[in-house]
């Protein structure tokens, strides 16, 4: 759910960027709207852009590392482990060693290791996206 939430965000910024920053196709965008409307407009989207950027930033770098151990598989893996009797040591772990012979531990492992992997990839678009557009606003601002 959080990949289609992420998704639907940056289409919603892209339709609304099209749509109140014309200039971007080559067309002009004054007297179209009235200068309230714009400016109120232009402050929506700032600080729905500043809302984004920050939850991006709060995801990437200090949410999703606490919010993981959270997650069903990381439950599940648990339960493997302590069956097995690994994860209590400090240090090195044995839960290599043991997935070689555990075959259910073995691809809990690559499938853990490809969601973890794509998510943090997406995470990792979604903030360049975000920075980029960041440079573009303040391009466009008018001190």
């Amino acid at each position: 759910m959080g990949w289609m939430t992420r998704f639907l965000a940056a289409v919603a910024f892209l339709a609304i960027g099209v749509l109140f920053s014309p200039e971007t196709f080559g067309s002009k965008s004054e007297g179209q709207h009235p200068p309230k409307l714009v400016t109120l407009l232009k402050l929506a989207h700032l600080l729905c852009f500043s809302t984004a950027f920050g939850a991006a930033l709060w995801v990437t770098f200090i949410g999703g590392i606490i919010m993981f151990k959270t997650s069903h598989m990381m439950k599940e893996r648990h339960k493997i482990e302590r069956e097995a009797n690994i994860g209590e040591e400090v240090g090195w772990t044995k839960n290599q060693e043991v997935a070689k012979a555990n075959p259910k531990l073995a691809a809990m492992n690559k499938k853990f290791g490809m969601i973890h992997g794509l998510s943090s990839l997406a995470n990792i678009f979604s903030f360049g996206c975000l920075a980029m557009h960041s440079w573009y606003l303040a391009g466009k601002l008018n001190l």
